[in-house]
């Protein structure tokens, strides 16, 4: 049996749930065959596969870690809550890629001359001013942190509603963790880039095949529409100009933010040559139109279908939509078990990939600062420690905060993360600004973002946190070096 009913939806049965317990077993047997194809025991195969990755695993291994349970669940959710105007994500995911071009030729030539492993490799290279270092790790460990745990959320709420709650929240989450634990310490950045090139073919043959069936099966454009009217009167109502800032807001934190992820800068190091690297990230600018779109369009879907879901239970949305689709149309049956394995398994990498990113930030940046001459092999066991130990305390932390919603745990991360903006887009571009103003932009952003999010009111004026926290970020970079600049030689320079 591969669909059953149950109290909160739709489930997977006894067959489906086989399925994906036997898809994700195989991640461990990736896992193994790259330990087996590791070439030496360092940092930079660990982490970085060697530095070898071609176009076909390097584009898939972006695609799957850009659309994780975040998307798959958080998107849908989104839009469920927010109708049409939530369109806005595919042109703030496009942006994102706009962002990585910025700076990401660059650095990668960079990192290619200079063998970095970690995003503190390239501030400590660039700036040689270890506050500013240590203050930029520690905001992409946070942000890397608070990723980790919305992936958890997002699996544990997927195996609840897969399993008709047959599988209670916290052992699916302590579970999984203990498989991503035993996959990712075996094969490194190597087995968690191969897992995401079979995830992200899956995700793109059947998010859009169930998206199109469900579109027409539900009659089309009139038929959606007239559903949407009658359910939600004000779906068509034009939005205040507060809303359209928010949109903007929203598109240009995605471009700071996510094009800040330490495990995506990490993926620039991987790859094979510069060529390579444009090619994945030209392809990638596109993928927003067929992942982003259809996770909208699912949510937009469902708002007539199960019209009272409260606001937690709508990151259910896109498993009740999937559930109605293969329970109405039984020919389509082996779609719903096979997208489910495909989103959970992406889902793990992704957060195989934070772990990888957080465990070399403090292996790289942190202990073999203090430990100079420890040994590779050295270097490398620290790293799974840490990868076990954060995996540990978020493993709590997702137990204790599953009634939050994956949306805003999203934007959280992202308002502090975009405060590394600055010190990475303007510093691969202008050699001139020194490392005290990025590094008291960079403090000071991140203070007035964490402030502003904690408050009742966290989009003054329908502008995001982090954004407010950026523009005092960027305020007093350009005013810091300005003045020390006009003090030294007596004019100001902005010169590369």
């Amino acid at each position: 049996m591969i669909l059953a009913n149950s109290s909160n939806g739709y489930a997977l049965g006894n067959g489906g749930l086989a399925f994906i317990g036997l898809y994700i077993l195989t991640l461990i047997v990736i896992g193994w065959l790259g330990h087996r194809a590791k070439k030496e025991d360092s940092l930079e195969d660990h982490y970085l596969g060697g530095r070898a990755f071609g176009f076909s695993v390097l584009f898939l291994t972006l695609y799957a870690t850009q659309y994780s349970g975040n998307s798959f669940m958080g998107f849908v959710g989104k839009a469920y809550r927010g109708g049409f105007p939530v369109l806005y994500t595919v042109v703030a995911m496009m942006a994102v890629i706009g962002g990585y071009f910025i700076y990401a030729p660059r650095l990668y030539r960079l990192s290619r001359r200079k063998k970095y492993v970690t995003l503190g490799d390239y501030v400590q290279d660039r700036f040689s001013f270890r506050p500013l270092t240590i203050l930029l790790v520690l905001i992409g460990i946070f942000g890397l942190g608070n990723y980790v745990l919305t992936n958890l959320l997002a699996l544990g709420k997927l195996a609840e509603i897969v399993s008709g709650n047959r599988i209670d929240f916290n052992y699916a989450v302590v579970a999984l963790a203990v498989v991503m634990l035993v996959y990712e310490t075996m094969g490194g950045m190597r087995s968690v880039a191969w897992t995401d090139v079979t995830q992200g073919v899956i995700l793109l043959i059947s998010l859009g095949f169930i998206a199109f069936a469900l579109f027409f099966h539900l009659g089309g454009p009139g038929g959606v529409a007239e559903s949407l009217e009658s359910v939600r009167p004000d779906i068509w109502d034009p939005p205040s100009i507060k809303q359209k800032i928010t949109w903007l807001s929203s598109v240009l934190l995605f471009f700071f933010g996510i094009s800040m992820y330490p495990h995506a800068i990490q993926r620039i190091y991987a790859a094979k040559d510069e060529k390579t690297l444009r090619r994945s990230l030209q392809v990638m600018s596109f993928m927003p139109l067929f992942t982003t779109f259809f996770l909208v369009l699912l949510g937009i879907m469902a708002i007539s279908i199960f019209p009272s879901l409260e606001r937690v239970e709508s990151d259910r949305t896109t498993l009740l939509m999937l559930g109605k689709l293969m329970n109405e149309l039984p020919a389509l049956a082996i779609m719903g078990p096979l997208l489910v394995a495909a989103v959970i398994a992406a889902t793990m990498s992704t957060i195989d990939s934070a772990l990888l990113a957080i465990s070399s930030m403090v292996t790289n940046d942190f202990y073999r600062t203090k430990y100079p001459n420890s040994n590779s092999k050295t270097l490398t066991r620290v790293g799974k420690m840490t990868s076990i130990i954060v995996m540990l305390c978020v493993v709590l932390l997702t137990i204790k905060l599953q009634d939050k919603t994956i949306w805003r745990l999203l934007e959280i991360k992202l308002e502090v993360l975009a405060q590394i903006a600055p010190a990475v887009m303007l510093g691969t571009q202008i050699r001139k600004i020194g490392a005290i103003p990025f590094f008291i932009g960079a403090l000071f952003g991140t203070i007035l973002a964490v402030y502003l999010t904690m408050t009742p009111n966290s989009k003054p004026l329908g502008v995001h946190a982090g954004l407010w926290g950026l523009g005092l970020n960027l305020i007093l970079v350009f005013t810091i070096h300005i003045f020390s600049n006009v003090r030294r030689t007596g004019s100001p320079s902005l010169a590369k």
